[in-house]
């Protein structure tokens, strides 16, 4: 039920935040209590990115279902938006090598960093406390037919996941470009540094690619639930624009071979745009996956394709620590990744399952 997993899930970001605030002062006790609380939140991170259809589909009727989906999870991202901004905002850049060696700074850019580490502690132990006065696992009446409904076992829910060729189809389209994504929004000041686009700079650029993402998110979501059947429809338009906004972002960046002009206001657009388009698909993505392969569990569909993301972004991410030097390579994976997601979805038959039921049996 939502209740037992909110409340582990609070409680692994509470003991994470805590260890990460130990004052120790030898520094290989601190890294290891610093590792430790970034697994702990890490263990915590499957129910903040998988729950949101399954509290949808427990809490809200048919036509509200993808809305509700699309505020419960992009709340998520609007966090990952607040972190590009506190970042640079805090934590003041060392600039320079004199400002390193100043003693006076180092301490100055540990207290700020310290801050965070304690601001975010207090919010997540609220959180907990919030969770723990008052959760419910569900409401008292189920608010549709497949919210009532028997669901399969876990090893026949990742047997038909397995088999399903279809799931195996769009779960490569959602993977591919959103871990690809992740991992190259997570060091686009490193991208961004070679053409002088300041550190600050870059997590404006996040920041508003996000918080535009969560509003044209969930404005879609609830153009699906006004017009159901249209799923496929919206994606093929998101992935679309995501392929357009990335190829303008790549060549941009080659202006000594392009030509195209390189200012502030270009990149502010063409990563702005592509990050609206791939992180309001997130919603789209997840009902699509659980109307194909209902009676699957929500949260074992979603977690798959998850972890699938995940993998993708780490791959990625390790090939970085090889070829660091040079980030071409890294931007023209975001339109290959976009343009396969696209195929991918072109390719796919769409089905509606658990809405078939919904609507048959209600009649």
């Amino acid at each position: 039920g939502l209740r037992v997993t909110v409340l582990l899930t609070s409680s692994l970001m509470v003991l994470g935040a805590g260890l990460r605030c130990v004052p120790v002062s030898d520094i290989e006790i601190r890294k290891k209590l610093i590792h430790g609380g970034q697994l702990l939140n890490g263990l915590a991170g499957p129910t903040v990115m998988n729950a949101a259809p399954f509290l949808s589909t427990t809490w809200f009727s048919p036509d509200e279902r993808a809305t509700a989906t699309a505020i419960a999870s992009l709340l998520n991202y609007l966090g990952c938006a607040g972190a590009f901004l506190v970042g640079p905002l805090v934590v003041p850049p060392p600039n320079g090598t004199a400002l390193l060696l100043a003693q006076s700074n180092t301490q100055h850019i540990k207290d700020r960093i310290e801050a965070v580490l304690y601001a975010e502690f207090g919010m997540v132990s609220l959180i907990f406390s919030a969770a723990l006065a008052y959760f419910p696992s569900r409401p008292p009446f189920p608010p549709s037919v497949a919210a009532a409904s028997q669901r399969l076992s876990y090893r026949r829910s990742f047997c038909r996941l397995l088999s399903n060729f279809r799931f195996l189809m769009i779960a490569l389209a959602y993977a591919i470009p959103l871990g690809v994504f992740s991992g190259w929004s997570g060091v686009l000041d490193l991208i961004l540094t070679p053409i002088h686009v300041s550190q600050v700079d870059a997590g404006w650029i996040g920041f508003w690619s996000i918080v535009g993402g969560c509003v044209v998110g969930i404005a879609m979501a609830r153009f699906a639930d006004f017009i159901r059947g249209m799923l496929k429809f919206i994606l093929l338009l998101l992935l679309s624009g995501a392929t357009l906004a990335s190829t303008w972002f790549t060549l941009t960046c080659l202006t000594t071979v392009t030509h195209l002009p390189l200012t502030t206001a270009t990149l502010y657009t063409s990563c702005i745009l592509l990050g609206i388009f791939l992180n309001s698909s997130v919603p789209i993505f997840f009902e699509l996956f659980v109307e194909t392969v209902y009676p699957v569990p929500e949260g074992i569909s979603c977690g798959v394709v998850t972890f699938l993301s995940n993998v993708f972004m780490g791959v990625l991410l390790f090939f970085l620590t090889f070829y660091h030097t040079e980030f071409s390579w890294f931007n023209w994976c975001l339109p290959g990744s976009c343009l396969l997601s696209l195929l991918l979805i072109l390719c796919f038959r769409e089905s509606y399952d658990r809405l078939y039921l919904d609507v048959v049996v209600s009649v």
